[in-house]
């Protein structure tokens, strides 16, 4: 660590080879956790590169538990976070409301690092046991369209840098592994990112795969469509800025996707939306993330009508639906 320490403080990158393989040895608990800080601390000082990033993901999948999800057509919708915001679950809601139209989800996630709850913490609240059994996942998708994958049990590797990342509190790389290393390898994914540079860096890597994939930032920050502002979208054959106003929304203040203090405030908020009763502001925002999912899913679909397919899982609590079956 000592030689890999002294180059990134030189200002050197790290070659994909050598990103791997320190990785692995931070995973085998090689480190103690001043060296684990140093080495987090400088990707917050610089930005993480390509090769760094796509060595850091190899090393993740390499050392996971692995679950074939193969026999599914599944789609993850996965937020880095890190974006400080704190929203509601919008894209854990998401999840359900896609899962409600017949899609099936193989969400991965975790607790939050950063914010009040992350979709581990919600669904935790919420009475979901997690679980890495394949068989129980299969049984998940067949009877409710989702399953959970919560990344601690699929990710050994991450129990090294857990303490370092509750201490720190801040977002770092592995924020941005996240979205990365579903074990489950799904052949759709659609992903939020903190900032733009993190969503150029995904777009290289992404590219590289046979998923299909959008990649969403909010322009005012939120790793998500927030419709707070306009954002970029980067698909595999494009790129666009999309506002509110063009997609026929209302652009909303940030105060009306607050997520609550605590996370019993945030599961009263989710239960709320999800049991179709929430704020056209809180409906809105989960209704267009779940349309371009819908859209990824097929991209022949209008917006218009992907939007009308998600109310109708929303609104006729076929997503509510999908999570009590869940749970149960």
């Amino acid at each position: 660590m000592k030689v890999i320490l002294n180059k990134l403080f030189e200002q050197q990158r790290l070659s994909k080879e050598e990103a791997k393989a320190i990785l692995i040895e931070i995973a085998s608990e090689k480190f103690n956790n001043s060296q684990i800080a140093s080495f987090l601390t400088v990707f917050l000082m610089r930005p993480v590169t390509v090769d760094e990033l796509s060595g850091f993901r190899d090393a993740l999948l390499e050392l996971s538990v692995k679950v074939d999800l193969s026999d599914y057509n599944t789609i993850d919708l996965c937020g880095t976070g890190g974006d400080g915001k704190d929203t509601f679950n919008i894209s854990t809601l998401t999840s359900f409301i896609v899962a409600g139209t017949g899609n099936k989800v193989a969400k991965h996630g975790n607790y939050s690092a950063s914010s009040v709850s992350g979709s581990s913490n919600m669904l935790e609240f919420l009475g979901y046991k997690f679980t890495n059994d394949e068989d129980t996942l299969k049984g998940q998708i067949d009877k409710s369209n989702i399953c959970f994958l919560h990344a601690p049990l699929f990710h050994p590797a991450m129990k090294a840098v857990g303490p370092v990342r509750r201490e720190l509190a801040m977002k770092t790389f592995f924020n941005m592994l996240g979205p990365l290393v579903n074990p489950s390898n799904p052949q759709n994914q659609m992903v939020g990112v903190f900032n733009l540079e993190v969503a150029r860096v995904y777009n290289y890597l992404l590219q590289e795969t046979t998923q299909n994939y959008g990649i969403v930032h909010s322009l005012d920050g939120y790793d998500e469509i927030s419709l707070t502002s306009g954002f970029k979208l980067f698909t595999k054959n494009n790129e666009q800025i999309v506002t509110p106003e063009s997609l026929g929304l209302r652009r909303l203040r940030q105060s009306e996707i607050f997520g609550g203090n605590s996370v019993k405030e945030a599961a009263k908020i989710f239960v709320s939306i999800i049991e179709g009763k929430g704020t056209e502001a809180q409906n809105n925002a989960v209704l267009a993330n779940a349309a371009f999912a819908l859209k990824i899913l097929d991209d022949n679909k209008s917006f218009e009508t992907a939007f009308e397919e998600a109310k109708d899982s929303l609104f006729g609590l076929k997503a509510k639906d999908s999570l009590s079956k869940l749970v149960k």
